[in-house]
C-alpha cells in the first residue's frame, strides 16, 4: 500500500505540470520496476493498475489550482519545440551517457544542461543522439535520450 501511495504521489506531482499520464513502465527505471515487484504482474493487472493511477491522478490534478504564467520562470526558454513545452534537440558527436551529478551536455541549440542527481546512470555509445528535456513539477527538468527510458534530473547552465 505504501508503494502505491508513493507511486500515486509521484504521478500526481508530474501530472500537475505535464497534464498527461505516463504509465509506471515509462516513469520507472527497469531496476525500480523490478524492485517494486511490478514485473510479476500480468499485462492485464499492470494495465488495470495504470488505469487506476491515471483516474486518481486526473481527479487530484483537476482539483489543483491552475498555474499562472507568473508562477513559472520561462526566461531563456523561448526555443521550446515540443507540444508540452519540452525541448527537443541533439547532442553533437560521440555520446556515452551520464554517470551522475555534474555531467554536462551541450545541445545543438546552444543550451548547456547539467545532471543534478546521482541516482540515475546511462551507459551508451551513440553518435549525435536526439534528446528531449521535459518540464516536471516545481520547475524541475529531466533529460532523456530518444529510444531510452532512463531519465536524469537536470538544470540549465547556459
Amino acid at each position: 500500500m505504501h508503494l502505491l501511495s508513493f507511486a500515486l504521489a509521484a504521478l500526481v506531482a508530474g501530472a500537475a505540470s505535464a497534464q498527461q499520464f505516463s504509465s509506471l513502465e515509462e516513469r520507472m527505471t527497469e531496476e525500480q520496476f523490478k524492485a517494486a515487484g511490478l514485473d510479476k504482474l500480468s499485462p492485464e493487472e499492470l494495465a488495470r493498475l495504470n488505469a487506476f493511477i491515471a483516474r486518481e491522478t486526473e481527479q487530484v490534478a483537476s482539483s489543483l489550482p491552475a498555474a499562472t504564467p507568473a508562477e513559472v520562470d520561462n526566461r531563456g526558454f523561448s526555443g521550446r519545440s515540443g507540444p508540452q513545452g519540452e525541448i527537443i534537440s541533439s547532442i553533437s558527436g560521440q555520446f556515452s551517457g551520464w554517470k551522475g551529478a555534474g555531467d554536462r551536455f551541450t545541445l545543438d541549440n546552444g543550451q548547456v544542461w547539467q545532471v543534478t542527481d546521482s541516482a540515475t546512470r546511462l551507459s551508451v555509445n551513440l553518435v549525435n543522439p536526439e534528446v528531449v528535456i521535459e518540464p516536471g513539477a516545481f520547475n524541475s527538468w529531466s533529460l532523456r535520450v530518444v529510444g531510452y527510458n532512463t531519465r536524469a534530473k537536470v538544470k540549465r547552465i547556459k
